[in-house]
């Protein structure tokens, strides 16, 4: 089985944007839902995870409110805002720009 891969510098908010997109979620799910979602190939831990969602929320592209997990825990669930929804489009958009040009250059007889 191969480990983990590190996300390329910028990709988690967008992972997480998309992430909230669908549903909003507090900090452990999301991480636990890239790593379903990617099978495993990329695992965030909350070194990672955790700022970047105080930045996200900083920004005005997510909020959090206190809630309580499933378990019972209490918990800061997080979802997106008008404005995240605007900032996924562009992230979007500027992902694919970069995903055809990485693809270009693979296909490329060198």
């Amino acid at each position: 089985m191969e480990k983990s891969a590190n996300l390329p510098h910028g990709t988690l908010d967008l992972l997480i944007l998309r992430i909230l997109e669908l549903r909003p979620m507090h900090g452990v799910a999301i991480a636990d839902r890239i790593e379903q979602t990617t099978g495993g190939v990329f695992v965030v831990g909350p070194g990672s995870l955790f700022p970047s969602l105080h930045r996200l929320a900083e920004r005005g592209w997510i909020r959090g409110q206190w809630g309580e997990s499933e378990a019972g825990h209490r918990v800061k669930v997080y979802e997106l805002t008008a404005r995240g929804r605007r900032q996924l489009e562009e992230e979007k958009r500027h992902w694919r720009r970069v995903q055809t040009a990485v693809n270009q250059i693979l296909a490329e007889e060198l």
